[in-house]
């Protein structure tokens, strides 16, 4: 399922916050409870990669993700660009 880190700016109070959601959906304001805005930006958390211990982990959220993105590791690779390029080439099953 896709992930997305989506950054919120309230038209009524004009405070800004972020949320993870499987879309890019509409979110209610925490602060004063302004309803139905819309992200004016998002970032794709769908897959990564991350550092861990000397190596690069690629993971990605699968389609039976429901409330969190619930990650699973696809590969561990000694450079970043041996990871992207294994993202680049391996599709989704």
């Amino acid at each position: 399922m896709a992930w997305f880190l989506n950054f919120y700016r309230c038209d009524r109070c004009r405070r800004m916050w972020t949320d993870e959601w499987s879309c890019t959906c509409d979110d209610e304001c925490p602060h004063c409870g302004f309803r139905n805005m819309s992200p004016f930006n998002s970032e794709d958390l769908t897959e990564l990669i991350v550092e861990e211990a000397g190596k690069f982990v690629v993971l990605r959220s699968p389609e039976e993700a429901e409330d969190d993105p619930d990650y699973q590791e696809l590969g561990r690779f000694s450079t970043r660009d041996a990871a992207k390029e294994f993202l680049r080439s391996h599709q989704p099953d």
